[in-house]
């Protein structure tokens, strides 16, 4: 008997889990979320692009194809952002240029994908206690939230990752547009509600003025308040130095392959790989897959796969000269607060980003030099905002100990790792103690998976 001819329901089901993932919502409200991470794109990359070299062309177009590619897999908008700490270290440190940057990228993503293949990153997930999580979020959070009010506050030297003097009231770049812009998403996304107003206690008999009235509502409740922020900035960066157009080139930048010698990968390796670790396990991986399950219930994440992708991504883009990318928890929650729910959020960013690279390249570097700081700082505010929020759910008092020690020595010592020892140190002393009381030693260690939490 001849054999059944083959089936092709499996390539059938992934096709249709991908066009799942990638369907919008809502259309505004995508749009409107996708605008919830560049206050943590532009400054970074911008700041590395202008000191450094960076070709923004080749980072527009890689973190493009990761945007799109991640949002197809997970099916929410994963975000794909700069690696903070590697970027910090470049603009601090002269002699770290672009060969160093990009092996301390491929390094760290070495690392995570080991770590994802072998299944040790899930043990790692089971080990660390919730409440230590949430204090690296919460700090993350508060870092991301004070970075921003500096960002509106003060005049800022990017390429330097300096404060200058106090941002003037007026202007195209004035304390009083951060203010109004603030107010404006406030009135519009008001905390985070999902629901603006309740429809079950409308009355069945409305006059004529009453229905116009409540229409109107709906109207400017659904305005993608991020969006029209954004574009706001890009207006007010042609208006501010009408020039800039004459220096923006079309066609994408020169791809080429990063050259880096023996001293690139040692120096990569000591000053950028070791301190990036600690964050992206912990922000881009642990605290991620943490937050998509509580955002998102009936999605399936796992630290295995977000280990993989944020691996896989370093090791195709760093050899080209893209900018070292990972996820991250306050991303996630920016997008998610300005509307984002699917995988088509990312991938409508993502398709931006590969027209803006194939199309204008690292050119566009001398546009976004002319955008106002200040409307990048009100959109980092509320992903700060809404990624501290995430540590609400403490419900024990000795939860809310640990995670506030955690926060604050994150923060005092600017130092997620440091954070995450002293917070795991104070757990396991606790932890102690209850069994010194008598407590059962199968409660000592308890740990809350995405699958417990409510």
């Amino acid at each position: 008997m001849a054999p059944p001819p083959p089936t092709s329901e499996p390539n059938s089901s992934t096709v249709q889990k991908v066009k799942s993932n990638l369907v919008l919502r809502s259309k505004w409200a995508e749009l409107n979320g996708a605008m919830g991470d560049l206050g943590t794109y532009i400054p970074i990359v911008l700041s590395l692009t202008l000191a450094k070299n960076l070709n923004l062309g080749t980072t527009l177009i890689f973190t493009g194809m990761y945007n799109i590619i991640t949002g197809a897999i997970y099916g929410v908008p994963m975000p794909v952002q700069p690696m903070k700490s590697i970027a910090a270290v470049a603009l601090a440190d002269p002699s770290f240029s672009v060969p160093e940057i990009m092996a301390s990228g491929i390094l760290t993503g070495a690392t995570l994908l080991v770590l994802g293949v072998t299944g040790l990153m899930q043990l790692v997930y089971k080990l660390i206690p919730q409440c230590v999580v949430r204090g690296i979020q919460l700090a993350q959070g508060l870092s991301f939230a004070l970075t921003a009010v500096k960002y509106v506050r003060k005049v800022q030297d990017l390429p330097k990752s300096k404060s200058l003097d106090q941002r003037h009231w007026l202007g195209f770049d004035g304390l009083v547009l951060a203010i109004v812009c603030v107010c404006f998403i406030v009135i519009i996304n008001g905390a985070g509600d999902d629901q603006h107003h309740d429809d079950e206690q409308e009355s069945i008999h409305q006059t004529q003025v009453q229905s116009r009235v409540r229409r109107a509502k709906r109207v400017i409740f659904a305005l993608p308040s991020a969006f029209l922020v954004f574009v706001l900035g890009v207006v007010l960066a042609f208006v501010r130095r009408p020039r800039v157009v004459h220096e923006i080139k079309f066609g994408p930048s020169s791809i080429e392959v990063v050259k880096m010698s023996r001293h690139a990968w040692k120096q990569g390796f000591i000053k950028g790989t070791i301190p990036q670790l600690p964050l992206s396990l912990l922000n881009s991986v642990i605290a991620v897959c943490k937050l998509s399950s509580d955002l998102f219930p009936g999605k399936d994440f796992s630290v295995t796969s977000l280990s993989v992708t944020v691996g896989l991504m370093n090791l195709v883009g760093g050899w080209f000269g893209a900018m070292p990318c990972c996820h991250g928890a306050g991303g996630l929650a920016g997008q998610y607060k300005f509307g984002g729910r699917s995988g088509g959020c990312v991938a409508l960013l993502g398709a931006a980003k590969l027209v803006l690279g194939f199309v204008l390249g690292s050119s566009l570097a001398h546009f976004f030099n002319q955008f106002p700081v200040g409307i990048l700082g009100v959109l980092l505010l509320f992903a700060g905002i809404e990624l501290a929020m995430a540590s609400r759910d403490m419900n024990t008092k000795e939860d809310s100990f640990v995670m506030l020690v955690c926060t604050a020595v994150s923060l005092v010592g600017s130092s997620a790792a440091l954070g995450f020892l002293c917070g795991m140190i104070i757990f396991v002393l606790l932890r102690l103690r209850d069994w010194i009381n008598g407590k059962p030693i199968n409660a000592i260690w308890k740990h809350e998976g995405p699958d417990e939490q409510v």
